[in-house]
């Protein structure tokens, strides 16, 4: 009893036999009783006396007296109670009063001593945060938390994650929620299948302090929620509805009339939201609305105009999978000119977007400063070509799966960016080819800082010689997975970068050998923090000799699968490298117990240690190196 005092609606109150109390009870032949019995507007009441037979005393005198009690006399005395450490002692006693406790609202209860406030009027803030996640996620314990929680902060925050498949969260849950948390400001609820209408009607009815409202994969919801939500929750500034087959535009344009103040929007897989729905959550919260993401909606061409002519303030917009919005509703999204504050552009799968409306839409974005762009197929060298000369702004560029850009188009757009790019990232792009290339009418860029090519099996050491000469001020570069790459078109990265390297990711490249890390470790000693040489089969430990002399600054080393042994490792000890926190050795089967001192001794400053896969490292040794290494995870 003591351990519920002070609960706060945490797990620890159902334990032991009081958690079988509290359990024990069948959940679903209470809840109809609950609500039939205990309407919000009005409440049976018990005003006669209590007139007992001496048959009736002698049949129910074994019974607790305060159990031949109905529940409406029993509400009447838990809402006197006085006070929330009172109401937690109650609950625990069993799940019908801790159920009958947890469907009084805050209003409802009654003060016990005139001039005194009940701690159930305090106002809460909100400052709490519960998250229940599978088998946690019942309405036990939310009735726990909107008994325990409230006059100790307020519930501000529930996130409940995934359903019990015995006793889920239901209606009834979050109802308790509704009548006992009126300060509760975020909810979000995950792939919760047993939630419906009533019990988000609930939370409406008691929370007009809810500003968030998440809605991911929940199928019984239907646009009758949202119109709750709206009647009751003008303040809500954040929706997110996904893969929420029952809620269309109804609901939708329910909340663009009665909130006002939205200023994100997400909304995925829904089959029934239109060109309605969106338009009017566009053009309704055209001042405030911020950040906006569409995935496969069935919208068209107009959803896009609204976007792009009342969007004022939009500056993150995300749009996947519209397969109904055609190249001219990219292009009048553009040419309406209402994105002036746009500065980030995420289109995915969208065939409407074509290279003259990836243009219109630069020309009519000032301010955009990072464009990600993946599986746009109909995107060519063309179109980004065009969209960087008009550019103002544009700092980052991300083309993933874009098949039909080629180096040219890539090498064009660094040039054409000039002072202003910072950042390249390409993914999968099949269309990129190792040729040779004349980059005398090229221009240097004067700010590109990081360069990520991954899994581009047709980017080799030609166009990586080229970049090296095109992009001297680069700091991070990340060329992982590609086997095509020599030292020949690395060594011109490293010799010609001006900056210094901070940051190298080399891992998978085959083709790398001890002249490209040694020459790297020569030039960026001072600089460099991060390298990467896992799968680099032709490393050796010259090269290691060559990291641990001048690379003093480096936090993170991966070697794993390289070709190196023991004597590598006594180099790493040997010389001072105060801040190596991490190193990766997997897979280097060369290395054996002999190295095991010498790592004792670098590990004094290591955080993690990887030792996976080292065939030639015995378990006896890798448990003495993790006793002596009290400070550091090593995995083996």
């Amino acid at each position: 009893m003591p351990g519920f005092i002070n609960y706060r609606g945490d797990d620890e109150c159902f334990k032991e036999a009081s958690y079988a109390n509290l359990l024990g009870v069948g959940f679903s032949s209470f809840s109809p009783r609950m609500d039939a019995k205990y309407s919000p507007l009005k409440r049976n009441r018990i005003n006669g006396p209590f007139v007992f037979s001496a048959k009736e005393f002698v049949q129910k005198k074994k019974q607790t007296s305060i159990e031949v009690l109905h529940d409406e006399c029993l509400f009447e005395i838990f809402r006197r109670l006085a006070g929330r450490k009172e109401k937690s002692s109650c609950a625990l006693v069993s799940k019908k009063w801790l159920m009958l406790l947890s469907s009084i609202r805050s209003k409802e209860s009654i003060k016990v001593v005139p001039g005194e406030k009940a701690s159930e009027e305090v106002e809460d803030e909100g400052y709490l945060t519960r998250c229940l996640n599978g088998k946690k996620a019942t309405d036990n314990r939310l009735a726990a938390i909107a008994v325990g929680i409230a006059g100790a902060g307020g519930l501000g925050r529930l996130l409940i994650r995934g359903n019990n498949t015995v006793r889920g969260v239901s209606n009834v849950g979050l109802a308790a929620i509704g009548r006992g948390c009126p300060s509760l400001k975020v909810l979000s609820a995950w792939d919760v299948s047993t939630i419906g209408d009533q019990g988000l009607t609930e939370i409406a009815n008691g929370c007009h302090k809810l500003e968030k409202l998440d809605l991911i994969r929940c199928p019984l919801v239907s646009d009758r929620a949202l119109f709750a939500i709206a009647e009751n929750c003008h303040g809500l500034t954040s929706l997110t509805i996904e893969s929420c087959p029952r809620i269309g535009d109804d609901g939708l344009q329910a909340i663009a009339r009665r909130c006002p103040f939205l200023h994100t929007i997400t909304i995925k897989d829904c089959p029934l939201v239109g060109d309605q729905g969106i338009s009017s959550l566009a053009s309704s919260s055209q001042y405030t609305l911020v950040n906006i993401k569409l995935q496969n909606l069935n919208i068209t061409e107009i959803s896009a105009a609204i976007i792009g002519h009342y969007g004022i303030n939009v500056t993150d917009l995300a749009l996947t999978g519209l397969q109904c919005v055609s190249e001219r509703g990219f292009c009048v999204m553009g040419m309406a000119h209402g994105l002036q504050k746009l500065k980030s552009l995420a289109v995915s799968s969208c065939p409407g977007l074509t290279d003259r409306a990836l243009e219109t839409i630069g020309k009519g974005s000032p301010n955009l400063k990072n464009l990600s762009l993946h599986k746009c197929s109909i995107i060519s060298d063309n179109g980004l070509v065009a969209y960087t000369k008009c550019s103002l702004s544009i700092k980052s560029i991300q083309l993933h799966e874009c098949n039909e850009i080629s180096q040219y188009g890539v090498l064009a757009a660094i040039s054409n960016c000039g002072s202003k790019l910072r950042e390249v990232s390409l993914v999968k792009c099949m269309g990129i080819k190792d040729i040779v290339l004349e980059a005398h009418r090229l221009t240097p860029s004067k700010s590109l800082k990081s360069l990520s090519i991954r899994d581009c099996p047709g980017f080799g050491s030609n166009i990586l010689a080229v970049v090296g000469w095109l992009c001297p001020q680069l700091e991070d570069i990340d060329i992982s997975g590609l086997s095509g790459v020599t030292d020949a078109g690395f060594l011109s990265v490293v010799e010609n970068c001006q900056a210094g390297l901070v940051k190298v990711n080399l891992s998978g490249c085959v083709n790398i050998t001890d002249s490209s890390i040694t020459s790297l470790a020569r030039l960026h000693s001072g600089m460099l923090e991060y390298l990467n040489l896992g799968g680099c089969i032709k490393v050796t430990d010259e090269s290691l000799a060559a990291i641990a002399l001048h690379c003093y600054g480096l936090g993170d080393l991966d070697v794993s699968k390289c070709a190196i042994t023991d004597l590598a490792i006594a180099s790493l000890c040997c010389e001072r490298m105060p801040e190596l926190q991490t190193l990766y050795l997997s897979g280097c089967s060369q290395i054996t117990d002999k190295c095991m001192p010498f790592l004792a001794k670098l590990g004094e400053s290591l955080i993690s240690l990887n030792l996976q896969d080292c065939k030639s490292v015995s378990g006896r040794m890798v448990d003495w190196l993790a006793k002596k290494l009290c400070e550091c995870e090593v995995l083996a």
